[in-house]
């Protein structure tokens, strides 16, 4: 572990776990996240892998001292804690998917708010949390936990399709499958990331969602739901979201007593939440807990629709100071929507790049990236990393915002060296 102090080690500081992203919504996260803790009179010790750090010049220079950290071994992480190499840490969060276990344990080593690291451990592991909610009396696919293609095909055998194939342990559509026929199971379990433990589950039909919310006094409090487009099976890789969701009342409000309560339910207190479900004819089926901010900058378009600063509001909850009144707004009222739409061109290798200079800093347009250069090879798209381009649009309400991404990606092109 190597560091580097930028102001005095005894100030009051964010301990801001795993956020050296170099560029994209988690750039974006870490920067107003250490905006609202300089607000707050924090300074930020920023950790992250080593590599990670050396790729992000940009970000690293935002942050008053910087250290290297693996926040994938929790061990690792209480031991650091517990030497005080951190410093005068008053508050420990991380909006990084795979920094959430290190997080809790930092902050329970330090003895500062946080979720309980047991809890926190359940929620990353899609079985495991799968049974706690079903436990706890939520509608919840069947799943089980295989090390093989065996294991695979005996509960194919005991249950009808179609099934989803998918990692324990991922994001972004990585790896996950549709399966219709067990005569299709070799091929899915093939196409994982990597020969670790995998999950077979039951496939829920219904448009997908994802509700979004902080914890303040160890309560959910839920400040959108958003609407969820993706691809086809067998990949469901998402090409766009809009909150709020453009649904009758009784969907977002299914939804979001769903995702309160099922936060409730599994232990979580502090910081944000990004949970994931399907609408079906029998109403909400909750997927994947987060205890993260959405990514795909659902995180920037949550903020304008909600018009506060919700990261302030987050540091506010662990530091144990009063935080403004998070009312969310009433989706069905005209007002201020949000949408990201992911342009992604076929692939290819880009020769030439067409219309991105004319939609940067037109009104209703929060952030537009090509995400691609000349002589850039865009990918098959089988997951969100292999997406390319991105829109985020604002307007009254989330249809509007979704139909002007879609307008001014129209005038977008790529050019593909024959």
């Amino acid at each position: 572990m190597t560091e580097h102090p930028l102001r005095p080690t005894d100030a009051p500081a964010l301990l801001l776990v795993g956020g050296a992203a170099a560029g994209g919504h988690g750039a974006d996260s870490t920067r107003r996240t250490i905006r609202a803790a300089h607000a707050l009179g924090l300074a930020v010790h920023l950790t992250d892998l080593p590599e990670a750090l050396a790729a992000a010049p940009a970000i690293t220079a935002l942050a008053d001292r910087v250290s290297a950290l693996d926040h994938e071994r929790p061990e690792t992480c209480a031991r650091w804690a517990r030497s005080g190499a951190a410093g005068n840490v008053r508050a420990v969060f991380s909006s990084r998917e795979y920094a959430q276990e290190g997080a809790a344990a930092l902050a329970d080593a330090l003895g500062l708010p946080g979720n309980d690291p047991a809890v926190v451990a359940t929620v990353r592991r899609k079985d495991r949390c799968r049974v706690a909610l079903a436990a706890a009396g939520f509608r919840q696919p069947a799943v089980r936990l295989c090390h093989d293609l065996g294991q695979a095909r005996e509960f194919a055998a005991g249950r009808p399709g179609p099934w989803i194939v998918k990692p324990r342990d991922a994001m972004g559509s990585l790896g996950v499958a549709l399966v219709e026929t067990p005569g299709s199971l070799d091929g899915a379990v093939a196409g994982l990331p990597d020969a670790g433990p995998f999950l077979i589950e039951e496939y829920v039909s219904g448009p997908e969602f994802s509700v979004e919310g902080v914890l303040t006094g160890g309560r959910p409090i839920v400040l959108a739901v958003t609407a969820k487009h993706v691809t086809p099976p067998p990949l469901f890789v998402e090409l766009a979201h809009a909150l709020p969701a453009p649904v009758a009342p009784e969907v977002h409000r299914g939804l979001a007593q769903e995702a309160a309560a099922a936060v409730t339910a599994l232990g979580l207190r502090h910081g944000v939440f990004h949970v994931e479900g399907w609408w079906t004819s029998d109403g909400p089926v909750l997927g994947e807990v987060h205890t993260r901010f959405g990514g795909d900058w659902i995180h920037l378009m949550l903020e304008h629709v909600v018009d506060a600063d919700v990261s302030n509001a987050v540091l506010r909850d662990l530091l144990g100071l009063p935080v403004p009144d998070l009312t969310p707004p009433d989706p069905a009222a005209p007002g201020r929507g949000a949408a990201v739409l992911f342009p992604t061109p076929p692939p290819g290798t880009v020769e030439a790049l067409h219309g991105w200079d004319r939609i940067a800093g037109l009104p209703g347009v929060l952030h537009a990236d090509p995400q691609l250069a000349p002589g850039d090879t865009v990918p098959p798209l089988t997951d969100s990393a292999a997406r390319r381009g991105v829109l985020v649009t604002a307007a009254e309400d989330a249809r509007s915002a979704l139909d002007l991404a879609r307008h001014l990606s129209a005038g977008l092109g790529t050019t593909l060296v024959p």
